[in-house]
């Protein structure tokens, strides 16, 4: 078995975990960082480029206004020192999925230096240091099929930034807090999706392992592009087990490499050498020009900031959400949305929070929908909600058009009136089913006049079934009971 990096006293030298990463994040943007292409996720293979992202000559790159303007965001929320003159710069690497055969990045002057993040785990708050934030271009993806190996250049020239802690990580628990810290800063903020699971959030693990109270770092492994949490904690669990192996038993002779992590089988396996920077001959681009970052401009972008999850959080308490209904409200942005949509048609802060965390979130695993994909309309919702409180509908008709609403964007009365959902009111068709259940149950009405109110229930639920329980049961219990009142009296 594999030693656990956050238990120690194992029967071999015990060994310190010593993790540092870099989060690659793509910008929310409508077209890549040089050219005017689409980064809509889900296209048709290579259906989203041009000559510039395909590498072809003579296309100068014109750069994404836009994508600066969420870098620096990026850089605001985490607490970096921006940099007012921004430059880009080329990392020279071959890889079939680098058309230009180089990447435009910021080595030089990126965008923000020297921020920090709070994490908190079981063991208590830790600060992890940011290192820099820099922007810069996606590159292509490589599809295996068949035996072949196709290039999708969809995602070349992407904008996106990229996050680099520094070594601060000592456990996978710390380094899955601040995954989530980020995520939702930054997703909060319109920076971007970070949808994990559509690889606009992947993170590079940089992990080493030394003896405790050592201070020289051990031999470096890069675990590349991983986009779930629970995949980056089992790869840090085996890479941990696999470094102290081949320390305490010598099974292996460690190397500087970069390793892949296959989930399938819970393991990694090499690549190739680790590059450093002076493999990738760094220089400036000529052909982007350096951007500088004015006071007005710096203070337009500053402004327009929106307010990050745990100032959500603060409000929702503030308007009465309990502890836990808030933060998990606060934890993922279109849940946040729909509350705070849903909240400005209906004053009922807790109704639409117990919606949205006992429905909302069951429907989504229900339709196989993500949390960060739901969507539904907070009007829809408020309407609903104040249609069961007044009664005319009940709560299983609401959650039904609760779902059509947010599967199929239905509108709610013309849902319930379609289905014959609404309930039934104290008028002639109450009148006549509560009729027919006494004239069928004329032994329970007979006990009922001889002083068995047990029966009463009975003769309710019976109402109630022939409603298929659209019936108000207070309405149901009044009319039976009125009607009884007045076969008594005749008698």
């Amino acid at each position: 078995m594999k030693n656990n990096p956050e238990k120690k006293g194992a029967d071999k030298m015990e060994y310190e975990l010593v993790m540092g990463l870099e989060v690659h994040v793509e910008l929310s943007t409508e077209t890549k960082l040089f050219c005017a292409c689409s980064t809509a996720f889900g296209a048709e293979p290579n259906e989203n480029v041009c000559p510039a992202c395909c590498g072809m000559p003579g296309m100068p790159p014109v750069l994404n206004k836009r994508a600066v303007e969420l870098g620096v965001t990026a850089a605001l929320l985490t607490g970096c020192e921006i940099s007012r003159t921004l430059t880009f710069d080329k990392k020279n690497y071959f890889y079939p999925d680098l058309p230009t055969g180089y990447q435009n990045t910021q080595f030089f002057n990126p965008v923000g230096r020297g921020g920090s993040l709070e994490v908190e785990t079981a063991s208590g708050k830790k600060t992890i240091r940011i290192k820099q934030i820099h922007i810069e271009e996606d590159a292509g993806k490589l599809v295996h099929e068949r035996g072949k190996t196709l290039v999708d250049c969809n995602r070349a020239g992407v904008p996106l930034i990229e996050i680099v802690s520094e070594a601060d990580f000592s456990s996978a628990e710390e380094v899955t807090a601040y995954l989530e810290r980020l995520r939702a800063l930054l997703s909060f903020a319109n920076v971007s999706d970070c949808r994990m699971q559509e690889g606009s959030m992947r993170c590079d693990v940089n992990l080493s392992v030394r003896p405790y109270g050592e201070t020289v770092l051990g031999t470096r492994t890069e675990i590349k592009n991983m986009n779930s949490l629970k995949a980056i904690a089992r790869a840090i669990e085996y890479e941990y087990g696999r470094h102290t192996d081949a320390l305490a038993d010598k099974t292996e002779v460690l190397v500087q490499e970069t390793r892949r992590w296959d989930d399938a089988r819970g393991v990694t396996y090499a690549m190739r050498e680790k590059e450093d920077a002076t493999d990738y001959r760094y220089f400036s681009n000529p052909e982007v020009l350096p951007v500088a970052l004015d006071d007005a401009w710096f203070e337009q972008i500053r402004a327009s900031v929106p307010e990050t999850s745990e100032q959500k959080k603060i409000r929702f308490l503030a308007i009465g959400l309990p502890e836990y209904d808030a933060a998990i409200l606060a934890r993922t942005k279109s849940l946040a949305d729909i509350f705070d949509a849903a909240h400005a048609h209906i004053s009922e802060p807790k109704e639409i929070s117990n919606r949205i965390i006992m429905d909302l979130i069951g429907m989504s695993k229900e339709a196989a929908v993500a949390l960060d994909e739901i969507k539904i309309d907070g009007k829809k919702m408020a309407r609903l909600i104040g249609l069961t409180a007044s009664g005319k509908i009940n709560r299983a008709a609401e959650k039904l058009a609760l779902y059509a609403a947010m599967a199929e964007d239905a509108d709610p009365d013309e849902f319930i009136a379609a289905r014959g959902l609404a309930m039934v009111g104290g008028g002639e068709q109450l009148e006549r089913l509560a009729d027919e259940v006494l004239a069928e149950n004329e032994k329970s009405v007979s006990e009922i006049i001889g002083g068995n109110q047990k029966a009463m229930g009975f003769l309710i639920g019976k109402l109630m079934k022939k409603t298929e329980g659209k019936a108000d049961p207070k309405a149901a219990a009044k009319i039976i009971e009125e009607k009884i009142s007045r076969i008594k009296a005749r008698q």
